[in-house]
């Protein structure tokens, strides 16, 4: 983990930089700029998008509070529209000064509207993920673009992933105080929409034998805010509320019949306290579409079922054969994609929190989105670079949150590994090639630096100097190690 830094540059780099700096505050802009709207910072030269909420009242973890969102590129404002804003996250909230945000967009009266926002298609619901700080201690993330670059990879691999942009976050309220928040990274929330997670409408009341089978979307995760009922309470409470993490029960979760290992758990009774002894072998799906309160009960069983008759199919299969049954229930093709992602960001948290999957009508379970890449990339030692992430039991078996038993099950299928090793050497070719990945990083921070962005979001928030390169090269080197790790490995199957 990387925790301080400091400034390398040669003057070669530094002129470099002082002279983009003054090309940058010298542009006219005196056509677009709104001389009537005042800024934390002087950003007006910068590419970036940049974001100005106004808040009526104090920001809540939830419920949302009223705000407007305007939205400035080059000091000309492309959006205005009132929101919904409250704080996110569990352990990212309580570990870090950098506090994420979700936001509704809303009408005058506080009803839910959709948008276009920064070219993204209409929608109401939205993020804007910090990059989590304890400063100076704690920098999870030193080069800001860790989750946008798994998103970029795994959109680019052909899936859906978070359309994302970078943006600078100011907040301020009605009295006039206005706070710059440094880089942020605006992005779409995870549901069931077409442009998103596109997957079938699921009313309550479809529950014809057709109907119920689709859409949902399923989340292994630590329970949240929302899913404990938590409203108005004082932010100090998130500070240390780690009980709200593991509050699960039978209204918006199922346990799975079998532990981490694939043994039967049934005679344990689920749904026990908050770190009981035997929650590490436990894994729970959170009702994310339908959610608890408008999925119905004939639809709570058919999904558990269905996920039940895939577990049994999968903890049964010997691999003897040229069948398998496991895959009457899965798309292979999803699932190997969500593991390529997962492993090659070495993404500790992956298949264990954060875990989305979705079950369109008619259709079989898909993996993914991928989501949260908060300890990834070699943020974490739990999991040596040249092992699968899907190992992590092995290496942290003490974990409240393990690994399902899945996924170290398909790595003994020959089937599963074949269509790795195939899938692997097709995107090695293309989208994950050493060139393509170094091309977009390079591009990123290319684009963060030359806009003044690093300076701006590191003089707020640590008051140290970055070594922001050697952060990016950091980045790179780990990347290419998984890539040649997982090179070797393949080409063993």
């Amino acid at each position: 983990m990387v925790n301080s830094f400091s400034f390398k540059n040669s003057i070669v780099n530094l002129s470099f930089f002082i002279t983009i700096l003054f090309f940058s505050c010298s542009k006219d802009n005196s056509s677009n700029y709104d001389s009537d709207t005042s800024f934390a910072i002087d950003q007006i030269g910068s590419d970036i998008p940049y974001v100005k909420i106004t808040t009526q009242d104090i920001i809540l973890n939830e419920p949302k509070v009223m705000a407007n969102m305007k939205i400035f590129e080059k000091g000309e404002e492309i959006f205005s529209n009132p929101i919904g804003i409250e704080y996110r996250g569990a352990s990212s909230f309580r570990s870090s000064d950098k506090k994420s945000y979700g936001i509704e967009t809303w009408d005058e009266s506080g009803n839910d509207v959709d948008v276009e926002i920064l070219g993204f298609p209409k929608e109401e619901d939205w993020i804007l993920t910090g990059h989590v700080f304890r400063s100076p201690e704690t920098i999870f993330d030193p080069t800001l673009m860790r989750h946008y670059i798994g998103y970029e990879l795994y959109g680019k691999m052909g899936n859906y992933s978070s359309r994302s942009k970078f943006v600078e976050l100011e907040i301020g309220n009605n009295s006039g105080s206005n706070n710059y928040q440094g880089v942020y990274v605006f992005m779409e929330k995870l549901k069931r929409d077409s442009n998103r997670i596109d997957i079938k409408k699921l009313r309550s009341d479809d529950n014809s034998s057709e109907n119920i089978t689709g859409g949902y979307i399923l989340k292994i995760d630590k329970t949240s805010g929302s899913d404990v009922a938590l409203e108005n309470q004082p932010l100090e409470y998130y500070e240390n509320n780690w009980q709200d993490d593991a509050a699960y029960n039978q209204e918006i979760s199922f346990r799975s019949n079998y532990d981490v290992y694939g043994n039967d758990i049934q005679s344990i009774a689920p749904f026990g306290p908050p770190y009981h002894p035997f929650q590490y072998l436990e894994t729970y799906f959170l009702y994310e579409y339908p959610k608890a309160d408008d999925i119905s009960e004939e639809q709570k069983t058919y999904i558990q079922n269905y996920i039940n008759d895939f577990e049994i199919a999968l903890v049964n299969e010997n691999f003897n054969s040229d069948t398998r049954k496991y895959l009457d229930y899965i798309d292979l093709n999803s699932f190997v994609d969500f593991f390529i992602i997962n492993e090659l960001t070495g993404n500790v948290d992956g298949y264990r929190l954060s875990t989305y999957m979705h079950k369109d009508r008619g259709k079989k379970l898909k993996m993914g989105p991928i989501w949260d890449l908060n300890i990834a990339y070699g943020n974490s030692s739990r999991v040596p670079v040249d092992d699968w992430i899907a190992n992590y039991n092995s290496y942290v078996p003490n974990d409240a949150w393990l690994v399902p038993f899945w996924w170290k099950k398909l790595l003994e299928d020959p089937i599963f590994k074949s269509a790795l090793k195939v899938r692997w050497q097709v995107l090695r070719s293309n989208v994950l090639s050493n060139s393509s990945i170094i091309n977009l990083i390079d591009d990123t921070s290319k684009y963060l630096i030359d806009n003044g962005a690093i300076e701006r979001n590191y003089d707020r928030w640590t008051g140290i100097p970055i070594d922001y390169s050697g952060a990016v090269n950091d980045l790179k080197s780990y990347l290419n190690s998984r890539l040649l790790w997982i090179d070797s490995k393949t080409n063993e199957f």
